[in-house]
C-alpha cells in the first residue's frame, strides 16, 4: 500500500512536466504528422486526404536532395571540428594560466553574441573587397575571391562561422568536467611515470566521455536547425549550394506557402535527428562509463 502510495505521490509530482512536454511537443508532432497525410488548402480547393503523396513528391524533389547532402556535409564537418577545439580549449584554459578569466571570456563571447549579429559581421569578414579574409590573403596574392557567391566555397564559409560560434559553448561543458576531475588521478599516474599524452588519453579522455556524449547530441541537434546566419548570409545560394533541411523547410513553408508540404519536410527532420540521437546513445553507450 505504501508503494503504491509513493507511486501516486511520485506521479502526481511529474504529471506538470508530463503536461507541458505533451501539450509542446508530443501533440505538435501529431499533429504535423496528420497535416502531411493532407493537401495544402487554398481559397479555392479545401484541403483534402491525400496518403503519402507528400511523401513522394519529397522523394522526387532534387532541391531535398541537395539540402540534405548539404546538411550532412554540414554536420559531419562542424560537429567533429567544433568539439575537438573546444576539448583543447579547455585543457588550455584549465591549466596554470596567467590571465585565466580572460583568455575563458574571450573563447565564450561568441557564443553570447546573437547570431544575425554574427553573421552580420561574417560578412564583412568575406566581403571580397575590403573584407578581413581578403586583407589577409592579399599578400599571398589571394584577392577578390567571392567566398559566399561561390558555389566552391559558400558551404565551408557557412561552416566556418558554425565553428567559430559552438566551439566556446561546448568548452564550457568540458572545462566544468575537467575540474570535477580529481587531482589525485594525475598525481598517481605523475608517480608511476605516465605521460602527459597517456594521462589525457588512458584517464582523462575517458572520464569526459559523458561529457563528450551530451556535447555530440547537442552539436547534431544545432547542425540541423541553425538557419538564421545561413538566411542572412546566403539566402540558401548560390544555386541552393548552402541551403539545408531547416532553411529548405522554411522557404516551403513561408515564401511558397505549401504547408503540407513544410509538414512533411519537418517530419523528416525529426525523424533524422531521432534516429541521429538514438543511434548516438547505443553506439556511445559502452564508452560513456569508464571502468
Amino acid at each position: 500500500m505504501t508503494g503504491t502510495r509513493n507511486s501516486i505521490h511520485a506521479w502526481l509530482l511529474v504529471l506538470p512536466a508530463c503536461v507541458l512536454l505533451a501539450t509542446f511537443t508530443h501533440v505538435p508532432i501529431v499533429t504535423t504528422f496528420i497535416h502531411s497525410l493532407y493537401s495544402t488548402p487554398r481559397p479555392r480547393r479545401p484541403s483534402r486526404f491525400v496518403g503519402l503523396d507528400n511523401y513522394e513528391a519529397m522523394l522526387a524533389d532534387p532541391i531535398f536532395w541537395k539540402a540534405l547532402g548539404n546538411n550532412a556535409v554540414y554536420a559531419l564537418t562542424s560537429v567533429p571540428i567544433s568539439i575537438a577545439i573546444a576539448l583543447i580549449m579547455a585543457l588550455f584554459v584549465n591549466g596554470k594560466l596567467r590571465g585565466k578569466g580572460f583568455v575563458r571570456l574571450a573563447y565564450f563571447t561568441p557564443t553570447v553574441l546573437p547570431m544575425i549579429a554574427v553573421a552580420n559581421i561574417w560578412l564583412f569578414f568575406y566581403n571580397p573587397q575590403y573584407g578581413l579574409v581578403d586583407q589577409l590573403l592579399r599578400p599571398f596574392g589571394i584577392t577578390g575571391v567571392n567566398w559566399l557567391g561561390s558555389q566552391s566555397t559558400a558551404l565551408w564559409c557557412l561552416i566556418v562561422v558554425a565553428v567559430w560560434k559552438e566551439a566556446g559553448f561546448f568548452m564550457i561543458f568540458y572545462l566544468a568536467a575537467l575540474q570535477n576531475i580529481s587531482p589525485d588521478l594525475r598525481e598517481a599516474a605523475a608517480i608511476e611515470g605516465a605521460s602527459r599524452w597517456t594521462f589525457f588519453w588512458r584517464i582523462t579522455f575517458p572520464l569526459l566521455m559523458p561529457t563528450t556524449l551530451f556535447v555530440l547530441v547537442n552539436a547534431v541537434i544545432n547542425a540541423f536547425r541553425l538557419v538564421d546566419h545561413i538566411f542572412v548570409m546566403t539566402g540558401g545560394g548560390p544555386d541552393n549550394s548552402t541551403s539545408v533541411l531547416l532553411f529548405h523547410l522554411y522557404t516551403v513553408g513561408f515564401k511558397f506557402f505549401d504547408q503540407a508540404y513544410a509538414a512533411t519536410l519537418t517530419i523528416v527532420l525529426l525523424l533524422i535527428l531521432a534516429l541521429i540521437a538514438i543511434g548516438q546513445f547505443l553506439l556511445a553507450d559502452k564508452r560513456v562509463h569508464y571502468q
